[in-house]
């Protein structure tokens, strides 16, 4: 699918407390999520860069020793390797995220 409209998608269960939708192309992944309040990413790494920009909400991030709180209309990019997470707090947060696909060796 070509097109998104965010406010109507059917979002599926991707983690506990962590609902998406995400288009696989040739090269990139494009996800949309919502991450329920008072969840937590202590910490992984790929190697593929993401990116991304949050729509609504509050998140604190790292990557690598820089950790940051983030707003909406605010964003990240994370080098391929590096480690990072996130944790959410008392409301849930939307993010559009997008990533390198990893390549198939």
């Amino acid at each position: 699918m070509a097109f998104w409209n965010l406010g109507t998608m059917e979002l599926k269960e991707f983690r506990p407390g962590i609902m998406s939708k995400a288009e696989f192309g040739a090269n990139l992944i494009m996800v949309f999520m919502e991450i329920g309040a008072k969840k937590e990413d202590t910490g992984h790494r790929h190697p593929f860069d993401q990116c991304g920009v949050v729509l609504e909400g509050q998140i604190e991030m790292f990557i690598g020793q820089e950790r940051k709180l983030l707003d909406s209309n605010e964003s990240y990019f994370i080098p391929s390797g590096e480690q990072h997470g996130w944790k959410t707090f008392e409301r849930p947060v939307k993010v559009l995220d997008i990533s390198l696909k990893q390549p198939q060796i």
